[in-house]
């Protein structure tokens, strides 16, 4: 059996007439309520660190009997001690407000029977954080009903430079099977959900396509405005004028710095010359993501990691969100219902951008994209 194909349409504001102004407003100007996060740092096994921030009922972002001093330390109270982390870290720049204790664990361990809450857990977007506009409307959405959220942040994207000379990339189906593992372990009661958005959602959908019997725990799951042909992706953003020049450099305005200070801390392991010298992300993956995580070169990166080759092995009932005027992916790579499982809800409105999706009279909100998450993950329940 194919997948079933949803055209009905985004509302966007009228006021937003295209796709860039789509993209950009939603991305750096659109109305959201802000999240308070507590952050977990996890270890993996490869001797890095990832850093999870959660929101759930019972757990309160600012005790009582805790104190931020103006550089945003967390001072805990004397029988609460943050796990795996010093007081010292600072989370001022950060989508948290204090770090997990051992009290919090046990909270999230114990507070629920099986099948009494719901909880979602979340991937953002290349160089994205639990401070992104659209994490912030999805996680406050879910939030407000009872849910337990999570937002997982990918190595060196929670304000943090993770340790290793490597850090993430758009395929990386075993990280995601070890932050899955993870919040699943934290809370083992509840029905868990799992959302990936651009980057993060391409991930997502490559790990449900290569592990679908080991991830069949999962109630359901969506992606995000994701760029399932990533060589078609890749392309667009690198030789696009446009998009050469405001989405790619806005990536690498973050991306080239860090790359550059693990540079100081792994001597002779990166190429600092061709990484100060990328103009776009086809650059930046041909000098350092291809190399440092194993792939020959940007093309062979991009071929290996797509997944829209893995849709039609999904067993989890999936929603496939993307705007056919999405400016990161062509219109004409979007799959249609032959190239994904019957598990697989592909819905492709014509308006919204690239995780835009922005709706009502100015300013506008967010509001739309987390109620059609809730109404596909209502149905699946």
């Amino acid at each position: 059996m194919t997948a079933t194909l949803d055209l009905t349409p985004c509302p966007v504001s009228w006021w937003l007439p295209e796709r860039q102004l789509q993209t950009l407003y939603g991305a750096l100007a659109a109305h959201t309520h802000r999240v308070s996060f507590i952050r977990e740092r996890i270890e993996t096994p490869d001797g890095d660190f990832l850093d999870l921030d959660w929101s759930a009922p019972g757990l309160k972002p600012r005790p009582i009997a805790e104190s931020i001093d103006l550089a945003g330390t967390y001072s805990a109270p004397e029988n609460s001690i943050p796990v795996h982390t010093p007081h010292s870290l600072s989370l001022q720049d950060t989508g948290a407000a204090r770090w997990l204790t051992e009290a919090d664990r046990l909270t999230l361990q114990t507070a629920h029977q099986p099948g009494e809450v719901q909880a979602l857990v979340m991937l953002h977007g290349l160089e994205g954080s639990s401070k992104s506009r659209y994490v912030q409307s999805i996680a406050q959405y879910f939030r407000a009903r009872g849910w337990v959220v999570v937002i997982a942040h990918f190595r060196g994207c929670s304000g943090f430079p993770n340790r290793l000379a490597r850090a993430y990339h758009s395929g990386d189906s075993e990280e995601v099977a070890y932050i899955l593992r993870s919040v699943r372990q934290s809370v083992p009661n509840a029905a868990w959900h799992a959302v990936g958005v651009s980057l993060g959602g391409n991930a997502l959908l490559k790990y449900l396509g290569e592990y679908p019997e080991q991830s069949t725990w999962l109630h359901a799951a969506a992606g995000i405005s994701v760029p399932l042909d990533l060589v078609a992706a890749g392309n667009h953003l690198s030789d696009n004028p446009f998009n050469r020049h405001i989405y790619s450099r806005y990536f690498l305005r973050s991306l080239k710095p860090k790359v550059l200070e693990k540079a100081k801390r792994f001597p002779g392991v990166i190429d600092v010359m061709r990484i100060a010298q990328a103009r776009d992300l086809r650059d930046f993956d041909d000098a350092y993501t291809a190399p440092m995580h194993g792939f020959r070169d940007a093309m062979d990166y991009w071929t290996q990691s797509a997944s829209k080759p893995w849709l039609t092995s999904i067993q989890v009932p999936t929603l496939v969100l993307n705007a056919r005027n999405d400016p990161f992916l062509p219109e004409p790579t979007l799959p249609s219902v032959e190239n994904a499982s019957s598990q697989v809800l592909l819905h492709q409105p014509a308006s919204g951008g690239h995780a835009g999706f922005v709706t009502g009279q100015f300013p506008g909100d967010l509001s739309w994209l987390p109620g059609r998450l809730a109404k596909f993950f209502t149905f699946h329940t």
